[in-house]
């Protein structure tokens, strides 16, 4: 900062984080009109980086949501199917014909469930 020379604040941050600022300012920008309006024109364009920080927060959210959804619902069709081989191979083993064996079947696939 000799005889007037500034240097940029910004070119001392990592090469990562300097173009993760330059691309939030430019996301910014589309606020342009209204954080020139402000009083204090640098910390309304700061807010305005935050909601878009705010808003891409929002959509990733949304669709970490939709992907728990499905998860959820792969997770459940996988349940179903681990049952039903459960089932067939434990009345192949106790050779269940009469109701009361496929009760104790069903028991014994219940317990197995648990694991």
């Amino acid at each position: 900062m000799l005889f007037g020379e500034e240097k940029d604040w910004k070119e001392f941050m990592c090469g990562e984080s300097q173009a993760e600022l330059a691309a939030l300012i430019e996301k910014a920008k589309k606020h342009r009109c209204a954080y020139m309006q402000a009083d204090d024109v640098k910390v309304a364009q700061v807010w305005c980086a935050v909601t878009e920080l705010s808003n891409e927060l929002k959509a990733l959210v949304d669709k970490i949501t939709r992907l728990e959804v499905a998860v959820q619902g792969i997770s459940g069709m996988g349940e179903i199917a681990k049952r039903q081989a459960l089932e067939e191979k434990v009345r192949q083993v106790f050779k269940a014909t009469t109701n009361k064996e496929k009760e104790q079947v069903d028991k014994i696939v219940d317990a197995l469930m648990q694991f």
